[in-house]
């Protein structure tokens, strides 16, 4: 893998790179996931915050709450609406990007299932990949499968 990753909005007009090895990629099927990516999942690739650099334009941020109860901002274009990044309050340093921004996605294998018991009836959920039926109290593990299939 690359040390620095780049990726955009739909229209061009929001453009970042990421500056570090991400930390984990995961699947999430909650109902918010589902409306937000117009898909049966969304897709989180978590980064830590300070290696995302927006290069070009400015994301407008909304603030809703997750199914597990917390906070989430959702970054998006202005023009486009692309769903770029979620930062959740309760993890300051790292930010999820929506993985499907990015330039390059074919390297792209996610780890783990989240808010499973929300997934769709025809999705197939793996048992080679961690699974949780809703959200994890602990997301270490994520980061370790990932680690350990990145190394």
């Amino acid at each position: 893998m690359s040390a620095t990753y780049t990726g955009g909005c739909q229209c061009g007009q929001i453009r970042y790179k990421i500056g570090a090895e991400p930390l984990t990629l995961y699947l999430c099927h909650c109902q918010e996931c589902q409306k937000q990516s117009s898909s049966a999942f969304g897709m989180s690739l978590t980064v830590p915050r300070d290696a995302v650099v927006i290069i070009q334009g400015q994301p407008k941020a909304w603030t809703r709450k997750a199914d597990s109860g917390r906070e989430v901002t959702c970054l998006f274009c202005g023009d486009c609406g692309t769903r770029l990044f979620h930062e959740r309050t309760y993890s300051q340093e790292t930010i999820n990007v929506k993985a499907g921004t990015l330039d390059d996605t074919s390297w792209l294998r996610p780890v783990g299932n989240l808010w499973t018991r929300s997934a769709q009836p025809w999705v197939m959920i793996s048992d080679e990949m961690l699974n949780y039926e809703g959200q994890p109290k602990d997301v270490r593990p994520l980061w370790e499968k990932w680690a350990e299939q990145h190394s």
